[in-house]
């Protein structure tokens, strides 16, 4: 197997800093979400994310909010309880963003299947259509397979 098959294994600290690891997802849809409080397309892509996560979250999504640098713990801290985020955030590094891509967009989105292996890349915001098309068969694949309904919502 080589080093691109392997799935993505990235160390972070939470913003209580508790570590976690993307690896520990390993069986659900996951979508890292590279943003900052410094960036207007970023906040106002936050809130479809939040409905994303409640709406599809028992059906194996999980997003993980990546706050790129420069960011502040005390500021990121602030403006999640202030939206109201209900899904994983950390402090970022440059280094964890070039792992996946050197475009300097924010904010960026990377979509990892079910087995931990990245699928796609969504540079700025993720609309409704993209996600339709990029995340959600990922996610309805294994809650279709596993309720046995053809017709998940």
């Amino acid at each position: 197997m080589s080093a691109q098959d392997q799935p993505i294994s990235l160390k972070l600290r939470n913003l209580d800093g508790r570590p976690f690891n993307i690896a520990d997802y390993k069986g659900k849809v996951v979508l890292l979400n590279f943003w900052a409080t410094w960036c207007a397309p970023c906040r106002a892509e936050i809130p479809d994310l939040i409905k994303l996560q409640k709406k599809y979250g028992k059906k194996g999504l999980q997003i993980i909010g990546i706050a790129y640098p420069p960011e502040k713990l005390s500021e990121v801290r602030r403006f999640a309880r202030k939206f109201g985020v209900n899904y994983p955030v950390a402090l970022g590094s440059k280094s964890d963003k070039t792992r996946f891509t050197a475009a300097e967009t924010l904010p960026m989105t990377i979509v990892i299947d079910r087995g931990g292996k990245v699928r796609d890349t969504v540079e700025g915001v993720m609309y409704g259509d993209e996600f339709d098309e990029k995340v959600k068969p990922l996610v309805l694949e294994r809650s279709t397979k596993t309720t046995g309904n053809s017709n998940p919502r």
